[in-house]
């Protein structure tokens, strides 16, 4: 009876030793933290920089960003073209010119009145253009320009 009793727990033993090993094997531990372990990098960006980009007197080839801005701070001018995002960019090679000129809203436009209530009586609105002046010039005479 012992012999049997020994088999028995030789044939159990050996039975429970490859499902033990399957059990183990299937059973695992974290290989990778839990959340939490990447670095959010966003926002180290330096702002963007808006405002003008070249000056008064300032030679420019077609192409060349003027001003970069939100809302409309400087309106194009002569030979200044206007991007999506309100960027003025030159449309031919020359000297960039700011001029300053008043501006007299349409009236019963609704920026006339939302600006022009508000304003003290005799108060001069004034638009900031950038211009370019091309350099070379259309309806010269040769004689003019060997002189």
């Amino acid at each position: 009876m012992a012999a049997l009793a020994s088999l028995m727990l030789k044939s159990r033993a050996g039975l429970l030793l490859p499902a033990q090993s399957v059990l183990l094997d299937s059973i695992r531990s974290a290989s990778k933290k839990a959340g939490g372990s990447s670095k959010n990098l966003g926002g180290k960006s330096p702002g963007r920089r808006y405002g003008y980009k070249k000056q008064d007197g300032d030679s420019v080839h077609a192409g060349n960003i003027l001003a970069t801005q939100k809302l409309l701070r400087y309106h194009p001018g002569a030979h200044v073209g206007m991007g999506t995002n309100n960027t003025l960019f030159a449309l031919e090679d020359g000297l960039v010119r700011f001029t300053k000129e008043v501006y007299i809203p349409p009236p019963r436009s609704p920026e006339a009145t939302k600006v022009i209530t508000k304003l003290p009586k005799g108060a001069v609105l004034y638009k900031t253009f950038i211009n370019v002046l091309p350099n070379k010039q259309e309806g010269k005479f040769r004689l003019v320009e060997m002189v």
